[in-house]
């Protein structure tokens, strides 16, 4: 067993640093998503209408099934969600 410490599991799981970013990025617009319908207190269904999506899709959303979800799609939805997105870009410490 490797004794080596990482900054998040998809650091330590992803095979490039690229691959992680892209995931942390995806992973946060889902669980930003996944909260903003919980407060909202929409069934998946109304999740759906509002969203531009299917029942289905936001079934997947909402299991935290991030491997289905691109960027640009997750963009999307929280856009069509009324969520405002910000990005943050920071040299490594």
């Amino acid at each position: 067993m490797s004794d080596e410490a990482f900054d998040s599991v998809w650091d330590a799981i992803e095979d490039t640093a690229a691959e992680a970013e892209k995931m942390k990025l995806r992973s946060s617009l889902m669980m930003a998503l996944e909260q903003h319908i919980s407060r909202q207190g929409w069934t998946q269904g109304e999740a759906a209408v509002q969203l531009g999506v299917t029942q289905p899709r936001v079934s997947d959303l909402m299991r935290g099934k991030v491997h289905l979800f691109g960027l640009y799609t997750l963009v999307n939805m929280a856009v069509a969600a009324g969520l405002h997105i910000e990005m943050h870009v920071q040299d490594p410490a």
